[in-house]
């Protein structure tokens, strides 16, 4: 894998997902599997295509649009931030922050929030891209913050969460955790409801705080860590979080996936899986785009394999997204996958672009927004 992982106390390393799965013994790694020919079901059509700058840059970064009403937010990690009208791509304002961007973009009550790898915190006015306030959290901010129109939380690159006040940046809370030795170079991102500040965190844990003070409501062990070095015990929590219902949806790197009921922590189902990317929900059955390359379907009330798609291997795939009765998944060289969600066979394929898909597809309605790596971001409908 191409990912960064990050030694806490010392440096910076590789990890190569192209490993992952692979003997140990062995010495050279296996390329990206070989694309394979099928009959082609549905056909993607692009609506409208938009340039943000610099797109994810040269680092591994993971900048995720938002989309808030009928306006799309993205940004690149060199500062640019535009809001286009999500029906037609119309740029209805562009601002250069003059910053670099490493935790983008969150939206929510009328806000535009994203962080830095210096730990800056900036709040825009979602309607005009006018500032609204700074704050500092003295940590680096890999993933979107996060409000409920009162409290807007981060968790940083170290595990912490911080609670800042939505109207002005003040600093209401912190909740400090001890990270793993070591970790997949970046985090996921906080979930917030009216009571509720949820994260996963680099041991594999999900907390649970009062959003109102961050005092810890619950806590949830998903992964527990195993074998004898660092690297084998690594149990990020990276992909995400996602929440449906009641029912709280994670998965870490070399552990596991699993339900958690939201307001209690308690495990409701719970599978062995390896995946960095992230899980989706539809129609009774969750979707996860392993660490190999593997794309598998599951049943959430018996916990059993629908399918498994292994013909994606090591092409490094974005999460994965519902979107109508197919699975969206893109990958390192730009494909964009569309799989049954019957049986995880092929029915549509379209290359959005040669630099790769890193962030995971975003679905509101009948459209679907990718954003790649180079900086294009690509809506698109079913034809």
């Amino acid at each position: 894998m191409r990912d960064v992982i990050r030694w806490k106390q010392a440096v910076l390393l590789a990890l190569a997902v192209t490993v992952v799965g692979c003997s140990s013994n062995s010495n050279k790694e296996l390329p990206p599997a070989e694309l394979t020919d099928f009959k082609e079901e549905v056909t993607l059509s692009k609506v409208w295509s938009e340039s943000i700058g610099d797109g994810q840059g040269k680092t591994y970064n993971m900048l995720v649009p938002a989309v808030e009403s009928n306006t799309i937010y993205a940004a690149d990690t060199q500062g640019i931030i535009k809001a286009m009208d999500r029906m037609n791509g119309n740029v209805q304002w562009k601002k250069d922050m003059e910053m670099p961007i490493s935790g983008a973009v969150g939206v929510g009550s009328g806000m535009v929030m994203f962080g830095t790898l210096r730990g800056d915190i900036v709040a825009l006015d979602a309607a005009n891209g006018e500032e609204r306030w700074r704050a500092h959290v003295k940590a680096e901010v890999l993933a979107p913050p996060a409000t409920n129109g009162n409290v807007v939380v981060i968790q940083t690159q170290d595990d912490r969460l911080v609670g800042l006040d939505a109207s002005n940046g003040n600093q209401l809370w912190v909740y400090d955790s001890t990270p793993a030795v070591l970790t997949l170079r970046g985090t996921s991102a906080p979930l917030v409801t009216n009571q509720l500040a949820v994260a996963g965190l680099s041991t594999g844990k999900v907390v649970a705080l009062d959003i109102r003070n961050g005092t810890p409501v619950w806590e949830t062990r998903v992964a527990i860590p195993q074998g004898r070095s660092e690297l084998d015990r690594v149990v990020d929590i990276d992909g995400g979080l996602l929440l449906s219902g009641g029912t709280l949806y994670v998965s870490t790197y070399q552990g596991r996936m699993a339900g958690l009921e939201l307001e209690s922590g308690r495990v409701l189902w719970q599978r062995d899986a390896s995946s960095y990317a992230g899980v989706a929900q539809g129609f009774g059955s969750v979707y996860v785009a392993e660490a190999s390359g593997t794309v598998e379907g599951v049943d959430e009330r018996s916990t059993t394999a629908l399918w498994s798609n292994d013909q994606l291997a090591r092409r490094q795939l974005t999460a994965p997204e519902v979107f109508s009765s197919y699975v969206a998944v893109g990958d390192m060289e730009g494909y964009l996958h569309l799989l049954s969600q019957v049986d995880g066979r092929f029915v549509g394929r379209t290359k959005i672009d040669g630099d790769g898909l890193r962030a995971r597809p975003l679905v509101v309605g009948d459209m679907l927004y990718v954003y790649a790596n180079s900086g294009k971001l690509e809506a698109l409908t079913l034809k």
